[in-house]
């Protein structure tokens, strides 16, 4: 069986104000094409680049939480190729001076990924092919906007491997801050690197598949290669290696062109920027303002008594670990019941409403009040249920049981009372407890719907075996 060698070519869009050598602004997503451009990223005769110190920062961040070593001093360099959405035809990069190499990320199974280097580079701009026209269009907004570059060493083996992984450097990004890294805004892109060979074999030629935004394609993509290449070398055809373009519609590769070589690129120095020196004060200033990272969070979250996949969930949404880092600060008594109400009830209002976690108004005290509340005793989780999507819009639940008049029975005489007359209203179903106990559940329904959801049903259920004499009902 032919096994996958995959590497990994990772763009990161940097989320800063400007752009990496001028003060255009970086970020153009559902902007009017061409509108956030400047001499400098259109490379005007005359110009000269300034380099955005945030970049650098959020760069040097990124590499260390991947485990990269931080090199003394980096360099800039001229990656040379023509193509209309590159306006200087040379992209300016980093060659053999990166901001961070030899890193490595390790997946659930312990199995670790290395990473060769991390790159800082401007972004090249977006042609635009309108269907069935003769004609293409070029968007110059996202030229020079900050990118890092991630290369693995080709480490993964399968899809899965390669989906786990893109997860991690998602949730790593965006836990830093240093990018929203969301593939459907083209803020996170890979090239998938893949070959084929027989475990005991040396790798065969790779081809490269380029610009996939999602981890589905990637995963996809792997998959479809492995096979595609199997079929060829068992057939007696060679791989040639090339780049190729992933087709959605038919989920299969097609060849853009055959594969450029390092020389074609003519790398050299950047002549317009001298080395970057990276002090010890600058490296320590940066680690100093670094957030925790989401294998942090999960072991931080799993010592709290948060079951396993529910503590993945909220460690590696950062919009999650949010909310949820917030109400454990108001209500830590229950962190497992949290993590319940994120994962499930709030997570599927949000589905069904159409909303990100960013446009809710859930607030994280009203979420601790609620869970507050039903642990007190003072609601019960149907109440909760019912109140959920006003809590979502930002009303606090407190206001709202108070308004209503929701809380709880906890007067047990009152409930008692409640029970007597159900019982007696339902002489049939009550003799048939003693024979089948389960019958029990359809005169709690009754004492629930009787007292408007207000009884506690353990103490209802009580009460019921109790005048009934019956025990362990379910």
């Amino acid at each position: 069986m032919y096994e996958a060698v995959v590497g990994l070519e990772i763009h990161l869009a940097l989320d800063t104000e400007s752009k990496i050598f001028s003060a255009a602004k970086a970020d153009s997503f559902g902007e009017a094409p061409n509108v956030n451009i400047d001499p400098i990223s259109l490379g005007l005769p005359g110009t000269l680049p300034v380099v955005n110190e945030r970049v650098i920062d959020k760069a040097i961040m990124f590499s260390l939480a991947v485990n990269c070593d931080v090199p003394d001093t980096m360099q800039f360099h001229r990656k040379h190729y023509f193509y209309p959405d590159l306006p200087k035809n040379y992209q300016i990069s980093q060659y053999d001076r990166p901001v961070g190499e030899h890193g490595f990320i390790v997946l659930e199974n312990g199995k670790r990924i290395g990473i060769t280097r991390c790159h800082i580079e401007e972004d090249a701009g977006k042609s635009v092919h309108p269907t069935y026209a003769d004609y293409s269009l070029v968007d110059l907004n996202r030229t020079g906007a900050p990118l890092i570059e991630m290369v693995t060493e080709p480490d993964i083996r399968t899809g899965d491997e390669a989906r786990e992984f893109l997860t991690k450097v998602r949730a790593i990004a965006q836990a830093l801050g240093v990018s929203r890294a969301n593939p459907e805004e083209g803020k996170m892109r890979a090239d998938v690197n893949i070959s084929v060979h027989l475990p005991d074999q040396p790798f065969g030629t790779k081809v490269e598949v380029k610009n996939l935004n999602s981890f589905q394609s990637v995963e996809r993509a792997i998959e479809f290669e492995q096979k595609r290449q199997t079929r060829l070398i068992e057939a007696g055809g060679a791989v040639q290696q090339s780049t190729l373009g992933w087709d959605e519609g038919g989920q299969k590769t097609y060849l853009m062109r055959v594969k450029e070589g390092e020389a074609d690129y003519r790398y050299f120095p950047e002549p317009d920027m001298p080395p970057i020196v990276i002090s010890q004060e600058w490296l320590a200033k940066v680690c100093s303002e670094t957030p925790e990272l989401p294998d942090a969070k999960l072991e931080r979250y799993l010592a709290l008594g948060v079951r396993d996949d529910d503590a993945k969930l909220i460690a590696y949404n950062v919009d999650v670990a949010t909310v949820f880092d917030a109400a454990i600060s108001t209500y830590a008594d229950n962190p497992q019941a949290l993590a319940n109400w994120l994962n499930s009830d709030i997570q599927g209002w949000l589905n069904g409403s159409g909303q990100s976690w960013q446009e809710s108004s859930l607030q994280p005290a009203h979420l601790a009040s609620l869970v507050k509340m039903i642990d007190a005793g003072a609601i019960s989780g149907r109440t909760a249920k019912d109140i959920l999507p006003e809590v979502m819009t930002g009303r606090a639940p407190e206001q709202l049981v108070e308004e209503r008049g929701l809380k709880q029975m906890t007067d047990t005489s009152a409930i008692a009372k409640i029970v007597d007359e159900i019982i007696n209203a339902n002489p049939k179903i009550a003799a048939n407890v003693a024979e089948n106990p389960k019958a029990i559940n359809a005169l709690l329904g009754q004492v629930m719907k009787a007292s408007k959801g207000k009884a506690k049903p353990d103490v209802v259920r009580a009460l019921l075996q109790e005048k009934l004499g019956v025990v362990d009902a379910v």
